[in-house]
């Protein structure tokens, strides 16, 4: 006869939920034996557990999961979004305010788009935010080179197909033509790898300046390059529709948090949506 299995929580996802990693990085930790419950290493993530179970990442035991929180950071140019990166650039986490607790980045910006990028320090909420199926709206405000018309963009509309990779229709706005470049409004739903800037090669538009200006419901608003926000735990839960028990009482979100004064990132103010 087999053996009930044991109730609780997967382990990974328990040490995604105190903060130490994400779900899929916290399974690649136990496999490489960090990670012992109660005295036994384990090498498997395929073990459940309770909160009476005593689980040591690293030598250090766990500690209760954390409540969910969200912010809002406005990435500036030259960082890139990983924890470490091989070539020994600047990470945004290498930039974050050092009150912020450990976070992790919702989806990316690569090293040369700014803008809007959600932190977390919740796995499961990292996850939630970053699926597909919950098809937030990302904006972003584009200039690109070049004198394009309404119609150079209905390929993109309808959607396209780039290297045998299909891209989902974009919604693009043409606002305004500045001299040798123009500025778009560019919608989309799904977040593959320089999608914007691929698109716009496609139609023979090379972008020289990208921005994020909101993710779903979060926007930049007037936050300032480096500057990090969190968000109040009734938008959260309004939102995102958490349990409440995700949002236990915390400190109420202060001013906007910047590590030191920044010159090298500040930017001119990109020209309003519209004609």
């Amino acid at each position: 006869m087999s053996e009930t299995p044991k109730k609780g929580d997967r382990i990974a996802k328990v040490i995604a939920r105190a903060g130490i990693a994400s779900r899929r990085d916290a399974e690649k930790i136990i496999e490489a034996g960090r990670v012992s419950v109660n005295g036994t290493l384990i090498s498997s993530p395929a073990l459940n557990v309770v909160p009476s179970d005593r689980i040591v990442v690293d030598g250090k035991e766990l500690r209760p999961p954390q409540p969910a929180r969200l912010w809002l950071y406005h990435k500036p140019l030259g960082l890139v979004t990983t924890t470490r990166d091989e070539q020994g650039r600047t990470t945004i986490f290498d930039e974050l305010p050092p009150e912020l607790p450990r976070v992790m980045s919702v989806g990316r910006l690569d090293l040369n788009s700014e803008g809007l990028l959600l932190l977390t320090n919740d796995g499961g909420l990292k996850r939630k935010l970053e699926l597909p199926s919950t098809g937030w709206l990302r904006k972003y405000r584009v200039r690109v080179n070049g004198r394009p018309e309404e119609k150079t963009f209905e390929p993109l509309r309808k959607g396209i197909v780039i290297e045998g990779e299909k891209f989902q229709p974009m919604q693009i706005s043409l606002d305004r033509q500045q001299g040798a470049n123009a500025w778009l409004t560019v919608g989309l739903r799904e977040g593959k790898n320089r999608e914007i800037r691929r698109a716009m090669e496609a139609v023979n538009l090379s972008v020289n300046r990208l921005l994020r200006v909101s993710y779903g419901p979060f926007q930049l608003g007037n936050l300032k390059s480096g500057e990090v926000e969190e968000v109040r735990r009734k938008v959260l839960r309004d939102q995102l529709g958490l349990d409440a028990e995700s949002f236990e009482e915390a400190p109420k979100p202060k001013r906007p948090m910047r590590k030191g004064p920044k010159t090298r990132n500040e930017k001119p103010q990109v020209p309003r949506t519209g004609r």
